[in-house]
């Protein structure tokens, strides 16, 4: 009865590990290894791998312990602590099931049309403090962003201006077309691992990218649900 204990939680334990590991090779992009520490190492750009590492390295080593002191199948020396397995099957659950890049994402989004006027962007930042504000079109397309940074720009330029009149400014009296700001979208179904491969890409490239819009279907012309900056990358939490 006791080896039919001591087998199963390794068992658990292998199949576990074997979970994470096929989730990493799914996860990590342009790996080109298969091998677990080395696939860790490589997905260091994801804040959940990142989290989590000391783990992940401490399972490896013990599932080689446990793969080499294996006499035959199903039969192992050695096995894991009750507390170990528990460990590391919450994790496995939580590598096949990520979270989804709205959980993290600031939400909701105030967006505006071109022909909306700028007060109404100005009673939304006193309101919320919101920073950044989705633009769109007559036709309902996104269109540009509109950051409170550009708000403060346009008023210092303006400010010795007597004929400006604030509540007859409109939103599209401010957009400025040599500033184009990086803004992607991806579909309310994306998970975080996506969201941060976006983030890492630009990263590579030396390139500043203002933010991740997320939409029903990771389209332009839809509204949208959420939006991701690199702040709230930062700001990502785990529970263990």
């Amino acid at each position: 009865m006791t080896v039919n204990t001591q087998t199963s939680q390794s068992e658990r334990f292998e199949t576990a590990f074997n979970r994470i590991h096929k989730a990493l090779m799914q996860t990590i992009k342009n790996a080109r290894t298969d091998k677990f520490i080395e696939l860790v190492n490589k997905g260091k750009s994801h804040a959940f791998i990142r989290y989590y590492e000391p783990d992940l390295c401490q399972f490896a080593k013990l599932r080689n312990a446990l793969v080499h002191e294996k006499i035959e199948e199903g039969y192992y020396i050695a096995e894991p602590h009750e507390d170990i397995v528990k460990k590391i099957e919450k994790i496995a659950d939580e590598f096949e099931k990520p979270q989804s890049a709205l959980s993290v994402a600031t939400k909701p989004v105030y967006f505006f049309q071109e022909e909306d006027y700028l007060s109404d962007v100005l009673r939304i930042i006193k309101k919320h403090a919101h920073t950044k504000f989705p633009i769109y079109n007559k036709k309902g397309e996104y269109s540009w962003l509109l950051t409170s940074t550009k708000i403060v720009q346009y008023l210092a330029d303006n400010f010795s201006d007597e004929k400006l009149t604030i509540n007859a400014v409109r939103v599209k009296d401010l957009y400025n077309n040599k500033y184009k700001p990086n803004i992607l979208f991806v579909s309310q179904n994306s998970t975080i691992f996506e969201v941060e491969d976006i983030f890492e890409e630009f990263y590579i490239k030396n390139k500043k990218i203002e933010g991740v819009l997320i939409t029903k279907n990771g389209s332009p012309s839809e509204q949208p649900n959420g939006i991701i900056t690199s702040r709230d990358m930062l700001e990502v939490e785990f529970s263990d």
